[in-house]
């Protein structure tokens, strides 16, 4: 990948974000997830966050302590240095996650998908998931790749409100609601597990790279 294909784009006067290209794929997402291992583990000077995405990452920056030229161009070489090398490793930790499979939208997923609600259960629960990426709300990880029997557009209708712990899916992905927001994917489950605690370090439980693995409770 050369300077041709990368670019930097300011967003507001604190943050640059380097876009990787236009297709997403998970060739692409693991070169955005090595560059952003590779970018951290550089320690550039006035960088305060890195935050990767589908297509790109975005850097935060302290704008006191450098400009934006200056910072773009220090991202656009390292990040060109890091999809020419050998990608970094992504964090190996695995996350088991029980789970109540009583969400209200259980059954109408499984005639959706013409399963059964048992073959619902099992098809998500067979599988382990990565974490793409964190977004939407704090905490809150995309996890793929979900079973294809099981890929429905997400709900006509959001909900106002869905609580914090609720297992749910929509597309190619599921995901736990860290907090009590609205939402619109379908609702198979609940776990106790705390995704997001403000006093934790990190607070978000998981991180983009590592896996869940969902285990059925009763």
């Amino acid at each position: 990948m050369s300077h041709t294909q990368l670019r930097a784009h300011p967003l507001g006067d604190t943050a640059v974000t380097i876009t990787f290209g236009a297709d997403r794929s998970a060739e692409l997402l693991r070169q955005v997830h090595s560059a952003a291992r590779s970018l951290k583990a550089a320690n550039i000077a006035h960088v305060e966050d890195i935050v990767p995405a589908y297509l790109a990452l975005t850097v935060f920056y302290d704008p006191l302590g450098t400009s934006y030229e200056e910072i773009s161009r220090k991202l656009l070489d390292a990040c060109d240095r890091a999809t020419h090398s050998p990608p970094k490793a992504a964090p190996s930790r695995e996350h088991p996650m029980p789970v109540r499979y009583d969400g209200v939208d259980l059954e109408a997923v499984a005639i959706s998908t013409g399963l059964s609600v048992e073959e619902v259960v099992a098809r998500h629960s067979g599988r382990i998931y990565t974490v793409d990426l964190l977004g939407f709300v704090p905490g809150f990880a995309y996890l793929s790749e979900l079973d294809t029997a099981l890929q429905l557009p997400r709900r006509a209708q959001p909900r106002p409100r869905v609580a914090a712990g609720s297992v749910a899916i929509a597309a190619a992905q599921t995901a736990v609601y860290p907090l009590d927001t609205p939402g619109g994917w379908h609702i198979i489950g609940r776990t106790q597990t705390v995704m997001f605690d403000p006093t934790r370090d990190p607070p978000a439980l998981l991180a983009p790279g590592n896996t869940v693995r969902f285990e059925r409770v009763e």
